[in-house]
């Protein structure tokens, strides 16, 4: 993955973590750690568009020891994103931020089902075929993120999920 846009440096201060505020945008708290640019892959953030975008990646978290943290500015997470993050980082948490004030606080949870986020890894699956059928994937444990292709039956890898 190349990454084109801004990449703001993160700081540390003796034991603290400087992270420039972003006045309008998204912040990504409590990713599992090591699981950030992996999530920047699922949701198509790549700074193309010119956003500024800061990574930090294995930060020390005292409630989960380490964490991956993203802030994008300018951009707002939908539905179908908060749905990708939460099978990547089930206790990831979504800040929207406008004029440097949060303003709305989410925590991810996996829906009983997902529709048209992922492909099926199932090369026989008819969601791979010419027909055109999107995707939809039963969770069957929220907890161990194991999901289940609707149409051939196939258990799928959270890990190895190829995205729409």
């Amino acid at each position: 993955m190349i990454y084109t846009g801004s990449i703001h440096t993160i700081l540390m201060q003796g034991s603290e973590l400087l992270v420039r505020r972003i006045k309008e945008g998204t912040v990504i708290d409590h990713i599992d750690e090591g699981k950030g640019l992996q999530v920047l892959d699922a949701l198509g953030i790549n700074g193309r568009d010119g956003s500024l975008i800061t990574i930090a990646l294995n930060v020390p978290s005292a409630k989960y020891k380490k964490k991956d943290i993203i802030k994008v500015e300018n951009k707002f997470l939908k539905d179908d994103d908060t749905n990708k993050l939460a099978v990547i980082s089930p206790k990831a948490t979504v800040n929207i931020i406008k004029n440097y004030k949060l303003v709305e606080k989410r925590r991810v949870a996996l829906p009983a089902e997902i529709d048209r986020i992922f492909r099926c890894s199932n090369p026989e699956c008819i969601t791979n075929s010419a027909e055109h059928i999107e995707s939809i994937m039963d969770v069957m444990d929220k907890e161990g993120s194991v999901l289940k292709c609707r149409y051939c039956g196939r258990i799928l890898d959270v890990n190895q999920l190829k995205y729409n």
